[in-house]
């Protein structure tokens, strides 16, 4: 999952056009009881960090929940304090009068069981003990991050989500929202995900993981926070960030373009080429704020998600499937491509269920559903809006 491209920040609330959400606030879910993992393996209680945009209906039947990607979070719109130099993830999606419209819907984002940004993961510290978990936490998988995000639901009284919504990782848990509480979802959307990751995926995230394992700082998971495996990780993102683009879309940002004041015939390997100080560039914002263990182990959940395998086949995974859905593909998408998504749409209407399936031609490659594009929230705005709940009186 890309950076969304830095935008000019607003000097003050006033500041905010009017379609942005405007200053928001993050919030800890705490949940005080044991928690079993899908492995077994139990932890004490768990956090989760989340956002929300717009208010719940009287009903309590509005909410849409926003699920995030790989390198995601629970910031997904709006803007933390005016000098934030970018707002959410999906800021061009979500806000007044945008695709996912928050004067009609009450939106949810919580960082994932497992991850780093104020969520319980390997960095957390153990209640009983105070030392970090590391590689003692358990192994997490999508399923374990959607069973916490139900209990987080049902902590803010959602009693039925209209849409579950996510691309990529995203994509997976709202699949799996409606596999596991098919009475409680209404509507899915998933974008450029998969049933199950192909072999190359697979191995492109071993690549990451060995950058990270093989750098001597990571000491087996046990580092200090300010501390670990900073360049293995920067490597594994630089890696994983030329999947989530297309040889089309960096051509034309870089081409073989040099950086100014780089040497045509430099015999050393400094950095020469523009695409060599974009990558590290986003190496090195990544560190920042990704721990080095999640990179781990979300990693390793997304290798082994794998619907056909969990239920027997596609068509058993959705059999219990009662939400309208809709699976959303782009051309260019070499990591988790058109035939891939389009084969989830197949199954889900072989199950017997209400789905569809747009392609949308893009040559951005997987990232594709955080960029800017019309014709998808388009797609998105009106898959939502049929048969939507009341709409929030925001004079109550």
């Amino acid at each position: 999952m890309t950076d969304e491209p830095e935008k000019s920040p607003p000097t003050a609330a006033h500041d905010l056009s009017a379609d942005d959400v405007g200053l928001v606030v993050a919030r800890d879910f705490v949940h005080r009881q044991p928690f079993t993992f899908k492995s077994g393996q139990v932890i004490p209680e768990f956090s989760l960090r989340y956002e929300t945009y717009g208010k719940l209906n009287a009903t309590r039947n509005n909410a849409i929940l926003i699920c995030h990607a790989l390198s995601g979070d629970h910031h997904c719109a709006g803007w933390h304090t005016p000098n934030d130099r970018k707002p959410g993830w999906w800021n061009n999606l979500i806000g007044p009068g945008k695709a996912v419209d928050t004067r009609r819907f009450f939106v949810v984002c919580a960082n994932v069981l497992g991850g780093c940004q104020g969520s319980t993961g390997p960095a957390s510290s153990h209640p009983e003990t105070g030392q970090p978990y590391a590689l003692r936490f358990p192994f997490v998988t999508i399923l374990d991050m959607v069973r916490a995000q139900k209990l987080l639901l049902d902590h803010l009284g959602v009693t039925e989500l209209h849409g579950a919504i996510g691309g990529s990782m995203g994509g997976m848990q709202a699949l799996l929202f409606a596999i596991e509480f098919p009475r409680f979802v209404h509507r899915i959307l998933a974008m450029a995900t998969t049933a199950r990751e192909s072999a190359q995926a697979i191995a492109f995230n071993e690549v990451g993981r060995q950058a990270i394992m093989q750098d001597l700082a990571w000491n087996r998971g046990d580092y200090p926070k300010e501390g670990g495996p900073k360049v293995g990780l920067a490597i594994a993102r630089m890696m994983a960030h030329i999947t989530y683009v297309s040889d089309a879309s960096m051509d034309r940002k870089f081409g073989r373009r040099k950086k100014e004041n780089a040497p045509s015939d430099a015999y050393n390997f400094d950095v020469q080429f523009e695409v060599e100080s974009y990558l590290r560039h986003q190496g090195q914002t990544f560190i920042n704020r990704f721990d080095a263990n999640s990179y781990l182990y979300i990693t390793r959940a997304l290798d082994q998600f794998d619907l056909a395998q969990a239920y027997g086949s596609l068509e058993n995974a959705f059999r219990p499937v009662t939400a309208e859905s809709l699976v959303v593909g782009f051309t260019s998408d070499w990591l988790f491509p058109p035939e891939q998504n389009r084969q989830l749409a197949l199954a889900l209407l072989r199950s017997g269920k209400s789905a569809s399936y747009a392609e949308l031609s893009t040559d951005l490659g997987h990232d594709s559903f955080l960029l800017e594009s019309e014709e998808l929230y388009a797609l998105v705005r009106q898959f939502l809006e049929r048969g939507q709940p009341p709409t929030v009186d925001h004079s109550l």
